[in-house]
């Protein structure tokens, strides 16, 4: 199965513009705000979701939104396995990514020392990627489902007693003092982030792209497709196995390659699809640069 043909636009370098909102998972506030306007610009609308099932609907959602951004893997705990089959599920293309660095930070309200907390709030992950910090004090650890509405209800609630852990943007949006600033005990904490797209676009300079693809799971067919990536000199920076629903064990397979002029891509795709049982291409892109 080849790429879905579809009307593509043409972009060149440099920030994405777009016209309606981009569908994050969480809040006002929260790292996948942070992405977006790293993405799209300081000045993009963002539609908060609750879950990122949400996010692929409104993404999808050609009434609602230009797209979406969803959080794909983190260079501590991994890929993210359920939105990889949520992002293979949709018909949803892969537009770009970005790499976020992950700083926790220690929010109060204006005149809150430490001295006056008693109870720490945020997101089981952000108290647990803190705890080198948290466990010199006496506070008790309030689990949240949100890192940035912890920062907002602090701030609503006008609490005296209360810190959140959250996002520096969440300290700006919410009027709250950074009291201890990146607290979080590993500092080189990466979530990577896809941009999320109804169409595929063209991108003048792209060195990347996302495919998912099936073998018919005879002895080394695999390593047929692999082989052939690696002698065209592509490189493979990502591959990520997953089961089939319904079958027997059975595995596809999602994987990121890496080159240095697209007409390669386009070679090797053209020749992987004999070898492969179901190929799609998620996306044709820009790779993304370290961004603190």
């Amino acid at each position: 199965m080849a790429e879905k043909k579809t009307n593509k636009k043409s972009v060149g370098a440099g920030k994405m513009s777009v016209d309606k909102p981009i569908a994050i998972q969480g809040y006002e506030g929260s790292f996948h705000q942070v992405a977006a306007r790293s993405f799209f610009g300081k000045k993009v609308e963002i539609l908060p979701c609750a879950t990122f099932i949400d996010l692929i609907n409104e993404a999808s959602n050609e009434a609602n939104t230009a797209g979406g951004i969803m959080a794909i893997e983190n260079s501590i705990a991994g890929s993210i396995m359920p939105n990889y089959n949520l992002l293979q599920k949709s018909s949803l293309f892969v537009a770009g990514e970005v790499y976020l660095q992950i700083d926790q930070n220690l929010m109060v309200n204006p005149g809150v020392k430490l001295s006056d907390i008693k109870e720490v709030h945020s997101h089981p992950m952000a108290l647990q990627q803190c705890l080198g910090f948290l466990k010199k004090y006496p506070w008790k650890l309030i689990e949240t489902e949100d890192t940035a509405l912890s920062a907002k209800n602090i701030h609503l609630k006008k609490n005296k007693h209360v810190a959140a852990i959250a996002s520096k943007l969440a300290s700006e949006m919410f009027e709250l003092d950074m009291i201890a600033p990146k607290i979080n005990d590993v500092k080189n904490n990466y979530t990577r982030f896809l941009i999320l797209l109804r169409d595929p676009i063209e991108i003048h300079d792209a060195n990347k792209a996302s495919i998912n693809f099936h073998t018919d799971h005879t002895q080394g067919s695999l390593a047929k497709v692999l082989t052939l990536i690696a002698a065209e000199g592509i490189n493979l920076s990502k591959l990520q196995s997953f089961p089939i629903a319904g079958s027997k064990f059975n595995y596809g397979f999602h994987a990121d390659l890496e080159f240095d002029d697209v007409k390669t891509l386009h070679k090797v795709i053209k020749k992987l699809q004999p070898k492969t049982q179901y190929l799609r291409v998620l996306g044709v892109y820009k790779k993304g640069k370290y961004n603190a």
